[in-house]
C-alpha cells in the first residue's frame, strides 16, 4: 500500500471511530445506585448494558441470586429455538389435563380452564406463561422440553454459564430452599438479554414474537417500569418468591430491555434477594435504579 493510501486508510478509521457514540457511565451513577440499595435490608445485584451505544455498569453483577419466575424467560427462548428448528409449532395443540392445573399456585391458566380437558395452542401457553407468569403453564412447557435441566443445558450452549435451571415451579413450591438452585448472576442474565435482542440467538420472527410478549408483561408494574415516563416501552420478565414465615423475600426481580426516547436501548437486570423490606420498598429499589440509568442516558 502506498503512503497516500496508508494515510487515507488511517483517516478513514479515525473518521469511523469518531462517528461512533461511545457511552461511559460516570462514577456519579454508581454512587447513586449504591445509595439506593444501601437503604434496603437485603442483597441487590444490578447490571446495565448499552445496546447501540457501548456502556456497562455492574454492581454485584457476578453474585448469584434466585431467579424465581425470571427463569420463564430463558425457558421461552429454549421453546422458540425448537420452533425455529421446526420441532415445535406455535399453532400446535397442547392438551391440558386437570392434573396439570395444580391448586395453590399462581395460575391464570387454571382460572381460565378450571376443569382442564381442553386443547390450547403452544402460542397461548407460551404467552400466558411469560406475560402473566403462570406457574402451571411453566411446568407444562418444561415437560414439553424434557425437563428444566435440558433447558439449562441449552442456555449454557449459548455461552451463558452462570444461569442454573434445575427445578420446576412445583418443586420450588414444595421446598423454600430449592429456589436458590435456580439462580442467575445479573451479568449472565444481562448477557442473555443482549444476545437475544441483538439477534444472535433466535430467528428474527421468534425474536420479535418474544419481544412483544415481554412488552405485554402484566406483572411487576412497580419495578423496571415503576419510575419511568409513562408510555416507555419495556420488554421484561419479573420473578417473585413471596415471603417466608420470618417475613424474608428470597427474590424480587425484574430484567428487561428499555427503549430510550431516541429509540436506542439498554438492557438491565436487577435482583433483590433475602430482604426483610416490604414489597413496595423492594419494588421501589428496582424502579429507582432503572430511573437513575434512564437519567444518565438522557441527561436528565
Amino acid at each position: 500500500m502506498t503512503p497516500i493510501r496508508n494515510r487515507f486508510a488511517y483517516l478513514s478509521i479515525i473518521i469511523f471511530l469518531s462517528s461512533m457514540r461511545v457511552f461511559a457511565f460516570g462514577d456519579s451513577l454508581r454512587t447513586e445506585i449504591e445509595h439506593i440499595i444501601g437503604g434496603i435490608n437485603g442483597k441487590v445485584g444490578a447490571v446495565v448494558l448499552g445496546v447501540e451505544n457501548s456502556g456497562i455498569l455492574s454492581i454485584n453483577g457476578d453474585s448469584r441470586y434466585p431467579m424465581q419466575s425470571v427463569f420463564k424467560y430463558p425457558l421461552a427462548i429454549a421453546v422458540l429455538n425448537q420452533v425455529d428448528k421446526k420441532k415445535l409449532s406455535l399453532e400446535q395443540k397442547i392438551h391440558l389435563k386437570k392434573s396439570d392445573l395444580l391448586p395453590d399456585t399462581w395460575s391464570p391458566l387454571r382460572d381460565k380452564y378450571p376443569e382442564g380437558n381442553v386443547d390450547i395452542t403452544l402460542d397461548e401457553l407460551l404467552k400466558i406463561t411469560v406475560e402473566q407468569s403462570d406457574n402451571n403453564g411453566c411446568d407444562i412447557l418444561f415437560r414439553l422440553m424434557g425437563g428444566p435441566k435440558k433447558v439449562g443445558k441449552y442456555i449454557h450452549s449459548l455461552g451463558i454459564k452462570d444461569i442454573s435451571i434445575v427445578a420446576t415451579e412445583e418443586e420450588m413450591h414444595k421446598d423454600w430452599s430449592v429456589q436458590y438452585r435456580n439462580f442467575s448472576t445479573p451479568a449472565a442474565m444481562a448477557k442473555l438479554l443482549h444476545k437475544f435482542f441483538t439477534g444472535s440467538i433466535l430467528s428474527e420472527k421468534s425474536r420479535e414474537y418474544l419481544y412483544q410478549v415481554m412488552v405485554s408483561t402484566s406483572t411487576g408494574v412497580g419495578r423496571l417500569k415503576g419510575a419511568l415516563p409513562e408510555g416507555t416501552v419495556v420488554a421484561h420478565k419479573t420473578g417473585s418468591s413471596g415471603e417466608n414465615e420470618k417475613g424474608i423475600a428470597a427474590a424480587t426481580n425484574d430484567v428487561g430491555i428499555v427503549t430510550l426516547p431516541n429509540d436506542k436501548h439498554f438492557v438491565i437486570a436487577v435482583f433483590v434477594s433475602d430482604s426483610g423490606a416490604d414489597e413496595k420498598t423492594r419494588d421501589a429499589v428496582i424502579a429507582k435504579i432503572t430511573r437513575a440509568v434512564w437519567n444518565s442516558y438522557t441527561g436528565q
